[in-house]
């Protein structure tokens, strides 16, 4: 069983754009600290209604093709019955559906276990809320 559980969150702005953003570093930089070497698992959760959390490769124009995919399921139009903010704001909150507000990934040795591509990413459409919490967990 367990005896390590540590948590802390994290403050980020992702701007007035729609936008990818890598966190792996600040996953990294959190499990030096809060793993110490040891295995186990991190957690990472986003307390909001319009934002996801994805492993994805980045810099290869993979969270650009991700952001055209989600255009093409989600488009920005008036649609949409949840209607408060921005024209097409709607979708934003049908994002978590698709991109959850969460990943669980397995500590080896106090490193993340990624792929050689893998990065975590936090995944935000909502233009309107440029201020977002993440909250990391290690339980190991």
């Amino acid at each position: 069983m367990s005896d390590v559980f540590t948590t802390r969150v994290l403050n980020l702005s992702t701007g007035a754009a729609e936008r990818v953003l890598d966190i792996t570093g600040d996953c990294e930089s959190f499990l030096r600290e809060a793993a110490a070497g040891r295995d186990g698992l991190l957690n990472v959760f986003v307390p909001h209604a319009t934002v996801g959390i994805a492993v994805l490769e980045t810099g290869a124009g993979s969270d650009d093709d991700l952001l055209a995919a989600l255009h093409t399921l989600l488009p920005a139009d008036d649609r949409w019955q949840h209607r408060h903010g921005s024209p097409g704001h709607g979708r934003d909150h049908v994002l978590p559906a698709l991109v959850p507000p969460h990943a669980t990934l397995p500590v080896l040795g106090g490193r993340l276990e990624l792929g050689t591509w893998q990065s975590v990413c936090l995944v935000d459409t909502n233009k309107d809320n440029p201020e977002r919490k993440v909250r990391l967990s290690f339980l190991g």
